[in-house]
């Protein structure tokens, strides 16, 4: 069983996830927004690439939530803010999200065998499924505009790390890089992210509570999986 890391989705190659499983990673907000929502009880997270796309499927049961240039669509209930997505507003509902960056990661993922989604909030509870399929994997850090980003790097580096805590297993370079990354700023992550431009530009528009949020280690037991043309529990 062997770990890939593939740290943009510039870095995709989709035949190379055949038949293979696929961990996606966009911690800054996508997947965080994704693992919040199912956990307050959205019965489902259909993402789509475009906005016109998602703009399709609103009706009553229906809450569309995303972001342009981490900003809420016009015209939208939610924006990508997972502290948005409580219990009492998602409870029940069907979500359909669009974001810069994530939704197309786990659109660029689709030829793989199983798509998990991954974040701080559920790291252990990924790495215990990675564990249990004991199948090779790739985790796909969703960057930043198609570009490599600390953020979702060592939110990677914690999920390895889970996972070789309690199984060894081969890694590529990318995912090894990662692991060190994350064991040498463990105990204080936040001043490791602060020297992303996702980062920065963030806290630029005042969204600093969604960052101290999103960093959260192991808040939820669950994973969500893509099946089926959705995203469930």
């Amino acid at each position: 069983m062997k770990i890939n890391l593939i740290p943009s989705i510039e870095y995709i190659k989709e035949e190379e996830m055949e038949g293979k499983n696929v961990v996606v990673i966009d911690v800054l907000r996508a997947t965080s927004v994704i693992t919040t929502a199912l956990f307050n009880g959205a019965t489902e997270v259909i993402t789509a690439v475009e906005i016109e796309e998602a703009l399709k499927y609103k009706d009553e049961s229906t809450l569309l939530g995303g972001e342009r240039k981490a900003l809420k669509i016009d015209g939208f209930d939610l924006s990508n803010s997972p502290i948005e997505y409580k219990r009492e507003v998602v409870l029940g509902k069907r979500i359909v999200l669009t974001t810069t960056n994530g939704t197309k990661a786990i659109n660029k993922s689709m030829k793989a065998q199983k798509i998990f989604i991954g974040c701080m909030l559920n790291g252990k509870a990924v790495a215990k499924k990675i564990i249990e399929d004991n199948d090779d994997a790739f985790i796909v850090c969703a960057g930043t505009q198609g570009k490599f980003s600390l953020d979702d790097f060592i939110c990677a580096g914690k999920i390895i790390n889970d996972i070789i805590e309690e199984k060894d297993m081969n890694k590529d370079d990318f995912a090894t890089a990662a692991l060190l990354a994350y064991k040498d700023n463990m105990d204080d992550i936040i001043s490791y992210v602060k020297n992303a431009f996702h980062y920065k530009y963030l806290i630029s528009i005042g969204l600093e509570e969604d960052i101290k949020y999103c960093f959260r280690k192991d808040v939820f037991n669950i994973v969500p999986e893509y099946r089926d043309g959705s995203i469930r529990v």
